[in-house]
Parts: structure tokens; C-alpha cells; sequence
């Protein structure tokens, strides 16, 4: 079997009943020191105790060190030599490399298919979204080559719960700071849970510590599988860089988790190669694929300096400072939402987006609804005779909110949480050149920017003068 199955549960001490290698003459104290550490975290004796941790030693087992090479592929000397020392000083999985070392009997998995996830906080090295996303793609990793479904919960216990902390944080596992150790994890057999050192550069790309990557190693852990020693595969222990857009697990990857649980239902075994999925859900250069003279938006909105288009289950992310243009399952953010947003706005000042569908609107942080929500549209003063809004923007300097229906607008006081008078008002009469109903809208840098059919209208938000009329694809550089 290529792919071994996770032992761990708690971590032990280095025993000295073994035969032992000096060697404090060949490298500096420090080296030695941070050595030690490692066999000690990473190749630890089943037979000894906690408090053993603490004993001082100038000798490191051979036999670990011979242990610790042969995993890693490199020359079985036991001895500590520049490539073994080079070797774990690479960022790695906190989760120790030997299969033996353990205190439950048997190959641990979960019982049932159907397994729930709660995120306990974020990292503030990213966006909360662009967390929830990395974390889902990489259960899906793991759902795509197996029988298994991953479903996140709110406010309840859930089989698995995912945490960012720093140093000492509760589990007698404490994180080492940058680098070093980047997260672990726990078998089936201890609940599962997820911890990432906060105290890593935690990033949506390969410019820091990828998410998503270390996220997909960990949860294979979660699941039951122990580190596998092809440095091909993602359960090896230590972290690299890999093509995010073609991710795809290897056949050791795959033939171990599929020992556990088997392949999908309804499916044969995977060959090799793997699953791929698209880590960046579908990133590409606007003009592959984005570009079509005949786009209509369902809605816009900014968020946290991107902006948002959406079209039935999916919406395009754009950052008004990059050329490229991510496409994202609605899912993905707002479960509960999985299809069919009328129309969406921001209120910075309180990073909430409201997210409007039929008759109902919906108040998120992130991606996390809030509390008391969805509410009827009536709530917010529009007459029985509005059934859905078709667009909506808010204007941060005024702090009004238009609502736009049919061939009428609104303006909503959001300090006041009430309707501004003399509205309703003919959207054509002070929206020049809209002959029609408006699909999307959203303020950006002092400019309306309304969504009629294919074409967008862009006009002053202080006078309403028309500035310009282009295309809806423009957004993602068309021309």
C-alpha cells in the first residue's frame, strides 16, 4: 500500500534507550538543538512519556535519523549531514511521519458519509471569503475521489471545526511561529479537529502560505490518512508550491483514501493522475472566455474593493486593479443562496452586503448571513405592490441606498432605516438614455454604473449626467 494510514494522537518524547549518534562536534548548538526538536515532534517513541520532552540530550537516536532519511528519500546515513538538517528545516505539516506511533487500535476513519464542518474564526492575513472558498475546495479534494460529503454548519457542533491560533493554544501541541510547522490535525479517532499557525503569511495564491494546499493536506489527516513518503503526493509532510489552476491528487493520495472509504458512489476507482479541480474556480483571461456583446448582469455590488457580477448560480469577481477575472459558484459563498440574486449593495461603513432574491433580502458579513434575516422587502417601506427589486446601490457619501423596480427607484435612508420622500420616481427622468428596467447598479469612485440588458450606463452620482454607454463585458476588459 502506497499511502499509509494516520497513527497519531498525541505526541510523545524521544527515548534514549536507543543506540545514539553524537553529534555536537559537526553542527552548531543550535542546529542540534532544532534537530532534536524535530525527531522528538516528528519521530517520537511510542514508549515514552511527556515529561521525557523536557530532558536535555546532546545525542540524537541513529535510528530515527536513519527513520527520519529514508522517508524523505534521501541518503540512510544516520547521521545529522547538511541535506538531512536542509530537509526539516522546510515548512511542514505539524502531524508526526511514523505510522506506528499510536494509542487507538486499528485505522481510524468516520463512521457515516455525510460529515459537517464549522469554521471557528479567520486569519487576517485574507479575506473571510476567500477563506471560506479555499476551505471548501479543498473537501472537495477529498468528496470528488470519494463517497463523502463535507457541509459546513452555523452555531452548532459539527464533526470537524477548523481554527486559526498562534503559539500555546490549548491542545499541548504548541505552534513553533513562521515557518517551521504551518498547521495539524487530528484522526477520526480524536475528533477531527483543524488547527493553522496564524503566526504564518496565510494567502489565496502561492505570494504567502497557501490555504488551500495546506487545507487539503490537513483534512486528509482529518479523515485518517498518515503522511506518505512520495514526495509527489499531497500527503508528503512538508509544503511546496504547486500549479493551483490544474490541481489534481496522486494516485498514492488516492489509493489511500479510498481504502478507507472506497471510491465515489456510482463510480469506478479513479486511474492515475487523479482528480483535478480548479483551485481559482475558473481564473482566465477576459478575453478566452468572459466576453460576449450580449452579457446581462442579474446584479453588482462591491465588496471589500472588488466588485461582484452575478449571472443565475455563479458571479465573476473582479478587482478593479488586476486584469484577471475569477468565476465563483454563488454556493461557494452564500450557501443558502445558490442561484437567482436580484440584486445586491454594500454598505461599507458596516461591511454588510444585502443580497436581494424575490420577495426576501438577506443581510451578510462575508459569507455569513446575519442573525434575523431574510426579511421581507416590505420592511423596508415599499409598497404591497413590489414584489422583487431588480437593482440596488448605495451611495456611501449620502448614505442612501437606491432600490431600484420596474421602471421606478427609491431612495432608502439607511441611518434613518426608512424611505426617503418624494420617491417613487421615473427611473428615465433622472436616468437619461435608460429606456428600460435596470438589471444591476453599484457606485464606484462617485460614478452610477446601471445595468440595462447588455448595455451598461455610466453617469455622475451628484448631477446624473451621462458619462458613458458600454457594454456590460467591459468590466473584464472586452472590447
Amino acid at each position: 500500500m502506497k499511502s499509509f494510514l494516520l497513527t497519531i494522537a498525541l505526541y510523545g518524547a524521544l527515548s534514549c534507550a536507543l543506540p545514539l549518534i553524537h553529534e555536537a562536534d559537526q553542527v552548531g548548538e543550535a542546529d542540534l538543538n532544532f534537530a532534536k526538536a524535530y525527531i522528538e515532534n516528528y519521530y517520537p517513541d511510542s514508549t515514552s512519556t511527556p515529561v521525557a520532552r523536557s530532558k536535555r540530550s546532546d545525542e540524537i537516536p541513529a535510528d530515527k535519523l536513519q527513520q527520519m532519511q529514508k522517508h524523505f528519500g534521501l541518503r540512510v546515513t544516520g547521521r545529522l549531514d547538511s541535506h538531512t538538517l536542509a530537509a526539516m528545516k522546510n515548512p511542514r505539516c505539524g502531524v508526526p511521519d511514523i505510522a506506528e506511533y499510536s494509542t487507538f487500535p486499528e485505522s481510524p476513519k468516520w463512521g457515516r458519509k455525510n460529515l459537517t464542518y464549522s469554521v471557528l474564526n479567520y486569519t487576517p492575513d485574507m479575506d473571510r471569503t476567500d477563506v471560506d472558498v479555499a476551505i471548501k475546495r479543498a473537501w472537495k479534494v477529498w468528496s470528488d475521489v470519494t463517497p463523502l460529503t463535507f457541509t459546513r454548519v452555523y452555531g452548532k457542533l459539527a464533526d470537524i471545526e477548523i481554527s486559526f491560533a498562534a503559539k500555546s493554544h490549548g491542545d499541548n501541541i504548541p505552534f513553533d511561529g513562521p515557518g517551521g510547522q504551518l498547521a495539524h490535525a487530528f484522526s477520526p479517532a480524536f475528533g477531527g479537529s483543524v488547527h493553522f499557525d496564524e503566526n504564518e503569511p496565510w494567502a489565496r495564491d502561492l505570494k504567502g502560505t497557501n490555504l488551500f494546499l495546506v487545507a487539503a493536506h490537513e483534512f486528509g489527516h482529518v479523515l485518517g490518512l498518515r503522511h506518505s513518503s512520495n514526495p509527489e503526493a499531497l500527503m508528503f509532510p512538508t509544503y511546496r508550491n504547486r500549479d493551483l489552476k490544474h490541481f489534481g491528487l496522486h494516485t498514492d493520495d488516492i489509493e489511500g483514501i479510498q481504502q478507507l472509504y472506497g471510491p465515489p458512489e456510482g463510480g469506478d476507482d479513479n486511474e492515475a493522475g487523479g482528480s483535478s479541480i480548479n483551485l481559482t474556480s475558473t481564473t482566465e483571461a477576459p478575453s478566452t472566455k468572459w466576453c460576449d456583446p450580449h452579457l446581462a448582469f442579474d446584479a453588482a455590488t462591491s465588496l471589500r474593493g472588488e466588485i461582484l457580477f452575478f449571472k443565475d448560480s455563479f458571479f465573476w469577481r473582479k478587482n478593479p486593479q488586476r486584469r484577471d477575472v475569477e468565476k465563483v459558484p454563488i454556493s461557494a459563498f452564500w450557501p443558502a443562496l445558490s442561484k437567482g440574486i436580484d440584486a445586491a449593495y454594500e454598505v461599507k461603513a458596516d461591511d454588510t452586503v444585502f443580497l436581494f432574491k424575490g420577495s426576501k433580502y438577506w443581510a451578510t458579513k462575508g459569507n455569513t448571513i446575519q442573525i434575523g434575516f431574510p426579511k421581507k422587502i416590505r420592511s423596508l417601506g415599499l409598497p404591497k405592490s413590489v414584489k422583487s427589486i431588480d437593482a440596488a446601490a448605495h451611495d456611501s457619501n449620502s448614505k442612501k441606498t437606491y432600490l431600484f423596480s420596474g421602471n421606478r427607484y427609491w431612495k432608502y435612508d439607511e441611518a434613518k432605516k426608512s424611505m426617503e420622500k418624494g420617491y417613487p420616481r421615473k427611473i428615465a427622468a433622472d436616468f437619461q438614455k435608460i429606456s428600460s428596467k435596470v438589471n444591476a447598479a453599484f457606485l464606484h469612485h462617485g460614478h452610477f454604473y446601471l445595468f440595462s440588458g447588455s448595455n451598461q450606463y455610466e453617469f455622475d452620482s451628484k448631477t446624473k449626467k451621462i458619462l458613458s454607454i458600454k457594454k456590460s463585458d467591459s468590466w473584464f476588459g472586452c472590447q
